[in-house]
């Protein structure tokens, strides 16, 4: 049986009647609509006629909504730093993980390595003192005996602590990278659970997510150890020279502390706006980064439409914004830098010009001047850390506020603030074990499962994520074995969503989802919902990708070209040569050579030199040879149920694909009114 839904503006379940010979709908209604469907979809008889009332206009979902945040992300410009409380916040929640992990104990291991070789250097930093202070005292004295001691105790402190500072370097970059490991695969690991990483494209929540993942994560893993052992060490170095310099002369000891405090406050002060242009450049240097990314993959397009002028311009006004927020970072560094320059300067005669009266008065000797002028520079970078390093822990507070801004949106807590619809129903989407004796019909009521049931819809409203601007509201009905529906309606009326609803993207709205399937070893299992406390332990969207939901297959207009070899591109996404490489279900090299036959494609093994080569298919292939590639995916699949978004849109010969299949599909059409 074919079922045919109209869609424009309201929901239509029509009477009519198909032309089978010249495969068009006669009419629809009011309407008369072309069908651009092959010859699978060819129509039966039409349930009854159904009109769901409209709830506003229905306007296209491929603009932006006013308030939207695609419209809000410019005000960006004018973003704030974080607080300290907030920074604190975000760091612990990215840093702790890893701590915590199955890797905690190497984790805990190998960073006491590196603080106890910290603890190494600082002591031989407080043996160099007394080595520099007895080498200049005699020097002074004109003693040569002792002058020939000192710099043989000074070559073999050289050739001692030579390599525990080097071996401390070479433990914290590895354990860096150990770390920034970890932290990848847990990124992406949530990045793509629960179909995040489309919900954060789809509303724009934060910007380039991939290059938080690249470049923030390294930064953050480098450049928080650095941190954490730079604090450890002035804490010890600030014990140890501390009281080399109280016994050498309290008074220096409080010009010291009262030096380093004003210059930390003036630091402050002069690079408060840092943190904020720090943030900014990430951004707009990803933004432009990103729009070459674009170029290069759309260059045919670009090509045929003569649109260099545009991407030229496109692209030099992103490097303008980017330029321009680098020239205010770099002012603001430079007035920084007059003073953390003359700071520094400065200490290098400040200790000295102030024991100097000891010397000359004859209580201290020579190497004492020196002593007390290198206990004084360690200390004092110890307690000048902000001004030190301010623009570097301005960089870092951008690097964790861009995580932190990640993390929040990886579990969800983007809030959004144009959305009015009531999130604690959501559309719930679940998988009916076929193999249980009974289940729930939508009014509650017990009945046994049909085995031909495919799939169920019950009571559907449908709203857009951002707004409450409902699309489709009251919607229910069945598909079985062997059914074919049909949905038509203009762009932008709503078709292409309701493919989003039946496949977990779009939540937004209430009713019930059920694709019933067969699996002798599961219950009933709700993939996706809004209320993740409500579901069940063994809800998983991923669960989609386990041979269970290989019986379901989702069609785009535009298929996904996968990166790796021709018989990845094949295998994907029902099967993957890592996860599964003793699956006896897992098609042969024969068998994916006939599925290359069958979409009449088989000449890609002689052109690309067999099914292990590696291209970039989304540029070797047409969009029609992407298309045919994506039916012999679905082939090879075997599913029960296939539903196609304009997925033959550019075939001219899909009827030779599919016939002998006999899948269950439902098709998105586009129609021209």
């Amino acid at each position: 049986m074919t079922l045919s839904i109209s869609i424009n503006g309201s929901l239509l379940l029509p009477e009519s009647k198909f032309c089978t010979k010249c495969n068009r709908q006669i009419s629809l209604s009011n309407y008369a609509f072309p069908l651009r469907a092959p010859t699978i979809f060819n129509a039966l008889p039409i349930l009854r006629r159904r009109r769901i009332k409209p709830r506003g206009p229905v306007r296209s979902l491929a603009a932006p909504e006013a308030g939207s945040p695609a419209l809000e992300r410019d005000k960006d410009d004018q973003r704030e730093g974080s607080d300290l409380d907030t920074l604190f916040r975000r760091f612990w929640k990215v840093a702790a993980p890893y701590w915590s992990s199955e890797d905690k104990m190497q984790a805990r291991l190998r960073l006491a390595v590196v603080f106890a070789l910290t603890l190494g250097t600082t002591g031989i930093s407080v043996g160099f003192n007394f080595l520099g202070r007895d080498f200049y005292n005699s020097l002074a004295n004109k003693d040569i005996q002792q002058f020939t001691k000192q710099l043989l105790y000074y070559l073999g402190a050289f050739a001692g602590g030579i390599p525990i500072f080097v071996l401390r370097d070479y433990a914290r970059e590895t354990l860096s990278l150990r770390w920034r490991s970890w932290m990848t695969s847990y990124y992406v690991d949530r990045y793509l659970k629960n179909r995040t990483f489309y919900k954060i494209q789809s509303q724009l929540l934060i910007d380039n997510p991939d290059q938080r993942i690249v470049d923030d994560l390294s930064s953050f893993t480098g450049t928080a150890l650095a941190f954490s052992l730079t604090l450890f060490n002035a804490a010890v170095d600030l014990i140890s020279f501390s009281n080399i310099l109280y016994g050498i002369y309290p008074p220096l000891f409080v010009v010291l502390v009262v030096y380093s405090l004003g210059g930390t406050a003036i630091s402050v002060f002069l690079g408060k706006g840092l943190v904020n242009l720090n943030f900014m450049q990430e951004k707009k240097e990803a933004d432009f980064r990103y729009a070459l990314v674009r170029v290069r993959e759309n260059a045919e397009s670009i090509a045929f439409y003569g649109g260099e002028s545009n991407e030229k311009r496109l692209l030099l006004d992103r490097f303008k914004k980017a330029f321009e927020n680098l020239s205010q970072l770099l002012v603001s560094s430079r007035n920084l830098d007059f003073f953390t320059s003359g700071y520094r300067y400065l200490i290098q005669i400040l200790p000295a010009a102030v024991v100097a009266p000891m010397y000359f008065s004859g209580k201290i000797e020579f190497g004492v001047i020196n002593q007390s002028v290198s206990a004084f520079n360690h200390i004092l970078s110890d307690f000048s850390l902000i001004v030190y390093q301010f623009q570097a822990i301005s960089a870092f507070s951008a690097i964790i506020d861009r995580l932190g801004e990640f993390d929040d949106a990886l579990d969800g807590n983007f809030s959004q603030d144009n959305s009015t619809s009531d999130d604690s129903a959501g559309i719930k989407v679940q998988l009916m074990n076929l193999w249980l004796p009974c289940a729930l019909e939508c009014n509650g009521s017990v009945h046994q499962l049909d085995t031909g049931r495919l799939l169920e819809v019950c009571n559907l409203t449908l709203q857009t994520p951002s707004s409450d601007n409902i699309l489709i509201e009251d919607l229910s009905f069945k598909i079985n074995d062997r059914d074919h529906l049909l949905i038509v309606g203009p762009s932008g009326s709503g078709k292409t969503s309701l493919l989003r609803a039946l496949a977990g993207l779009w939540t937004n709205g209430q009713g019930t989802i059920t694709f019933y399937v067969k699996d002798s070893n599961r219950q009933q299992v709700s993939i996706l919902s809004t209320n993740p406390e409500n579901a069940s332990k063994d809800d998983d969207p991923e669960s989609y990708n386990n041979s269970t939901v290989r019986q379901v297959f989702f069609l785009p207009q535009r298929p996904y070209m996968a990166l790796g070899t021709l018989r990845q591109q094949l295998l994907y996404p029902t099967w993957s040569e890592a996860s599964h490489p003793d699956d006896h279900c897992m098609p042969t090299s024969e068998d994916l050579a006939n599925a290359l036959m069958v979409v009449s494609l088989g000449d890609l093994l002689s052109r690309f030199h067999g099914l292990d080569s590696t291209y970039e298919w989304s540029s070797v292939l047409s969009l029609g040879e992407q298309q045919r590639l994506a039916f012999a995916r679905l082939l090879l699949s075997k599913p029960k149920l296939v539903l196609l978004d304009e997925s033959t849109s550019a075939l001219d010969e899909t009827n030779e694909v599919c016939s002998s299949k006999n899948p269950t599909f439902l098709s998105i059409c586009f129609t021209i009114i």
